[in-house]
């Protein structure tokens, strides 16, 4: 990934793995990667075999989104490239609220998903998949996190995953559970 909000939250997470993190920038590899898949997991596959073509290492990927069941998972594969690559999430998050502006309570339901693909050195791919589950808030809240943090609200706490204390947004997220499912799955096979 590219995505600076990302890379702390995987080095993070997989902080206690034997081995070194970097971003492909840090590696040196720099593709534009087409990811045309339909689903997250394919296109997480999609980017960790282009970028393993490159190299001899591990290649973790990442693709994770935001699914509102109120606009039929939209944004979901989208979520990055939604109302345009260059359209900033405060207009995103915005437009999402307006677009739910009849929706109450749990018309308001949401989730997070994450998959994570990683290519091996011998060719094998790995792939898991987390959730979490919460709801569109009515306004954007919060300065943590990235993305469509800042609208989405987690109930059981009481407020958006942009609020929550890093720690526990790790330990709760959905990338924080693919990451989890795959740091077993590598010490499985590794």
């Amino acid at each position: 990934t590219g995505n600076a909000g990302k890379m702390r939250e995987i080095r993070e997470i997989m902080a206690d793995m034997d081995m070194e993190i970097c971003s492909m920038k840090e590696a040196g590899i720099s593709l534009d990667i087409e990811e045309n898949g339909t689903t997250f997991e394919e296109n997480a596959q999609i980017k960790a075999k282009a970028v393993a073509a490159c190299t001899k290492d591990i290649v973790l990927a990442d693709d994770s989104g935001l699914e509102v069941d109120y606009l039929n998972k939209e944004p979901g594969v989208y979520s990055a490239r939604y109302l345009g690559e260059d359209t900033s999430y405060d207009f995103k998050n915005q437009a999402i609220i307006d677009k739910l502006a009849d929706a109450k309570g749990e018309e308001r339901s949401a989730r997070f998903v994450c998959a994570i693909a990683a290519a091996l050195p011998d060719g094998r791919l790995l792939t898991t998949r987390g959730t979490i589950e919460g709801q569109i808030g009515y306004e954007i809240v919060g300065d943590g996190g990235f993305g469509y943090d800042p609208i989405f609200y987690l109930p059981e706490y009481g407020v958006t995953s942009a609020e929550i204390p890093i720690e526990k947004k790790n330990e709760i997220s959905h990338r924080g559970k693919a990451l989890e499912a795959m740091r077993i799955k590598l010490r499985e096979r590794l």
